[in-house]
């Protein structure tokens, strides 16, 4: 069940914008503002779903997302890529690096909250 979650951008507005939205929703959110520290966060609790920003200062997404893959605790769990490129080869490196999917910027806040409920319905029939 996803109610714990981690949310990482670079953009103070774009962070703003993931905990209104999933806090409304009601979940719970931390959020980080950069792949480090978003890290450290996965590090120290645990997550039921990752949203990370692609492009950011000190590790990208998809470095951070190659971290949390090789770390047990978060082998199954959900990490969605935030991110503005929409190429195949960037969704190929997305999906090579672990990620369970991505979400194009502009941000669609009713977009969000329905891809993490489709995400907790699917971990739910699947136990």
């Amino acid at each position: 069940m996803i109610k714990n979650i981690l949310a990482i951008d670079a953009s103070a507005a774009m962070r703003q914008i993931l905990s209104a939205t999933l806090t409304t929703a009601g979940y719970e959110v931390t959020v980080a503002r950069d792949g480090n520290e978003g890290l450290e966060w996965a590090l120290a609790e645990r997550f039921d779903l990752v949203l990370t920003d692609q492009h950011m200062p000190g590790k990208c997404g998809l470095d951070l997302i190659g971290e949390l893959r090789a770390n047990h605790a978060y082998k199954a769990t959900p990490i969605l890529v935030l991110t503005t490129e929409s190429g195949e080869p960037f969704k190929e490196a997305a999906r090579t690096a672990g990620a369970t999917g991505w979400i194009e910027k502009p941000l669609d806040p009713d977009l969000l909250t329905e891809v993490v409920a489709a995400l907790a319905d699917a971990q739910e029939q699947a136990h």
